[in-house]
């Protein structure tokens, strides 16, 4: 049985997929994995490979969900993106780290929804 924190993240990636693909996105993978660890969501943006980190959160308590990628998570999403982009022979294409942050009120209800496009700096 999932957890609630498991619960609140994958109803955040489903809130993030279908936010990406009204505005026009391909979504390549979901949850992928590797030695390392996993990136969330892969989408392409016209010629652009997007990787993207989903951080879902009810209420502010832990404060808000853009302050959770810490510099330590930021050099983790570009150690997976560059293992993704050498899995599938795609070194030489256009890519960027976005993060999708969400803040869910008790009823699970989207309070706010922040794309933030180049998020994690390479």
């Amino acid at each position: 049985m999932p957890t609630r924190r498991q619960q609140t993240g994958r109803y955040g990636e489903a809130l993030a997929e279908r936010y990406l693909i009204e505005a026009g996105y391909e979504i390549i993978a979901k949850n992928w994995r590797c030695a390392a660890g996993e990136l969330d969501l892969i989408a392409r943006q016209g010629e652009t490979l997007v990787f993207v980190e989903v951080r879902a959160r009810r209420g502010a308590q832990l404060g808000s969900p853009e302050e959770s990628i810490t510099p330590a998570k930021q050099a983790k999403l570009i150690e997976l993106a560059y293992t993704f982009l050498a899995e599938n022979a795609l070194e030489n294409d256009t890519w960027r780290i976005d993060v999708i942050a969400i803040v869910l009120n008790r009823h699970n209800n989207v309070q706010r929804l922040n794309h933030i496009e180049w998020a994690v700096g390479f």
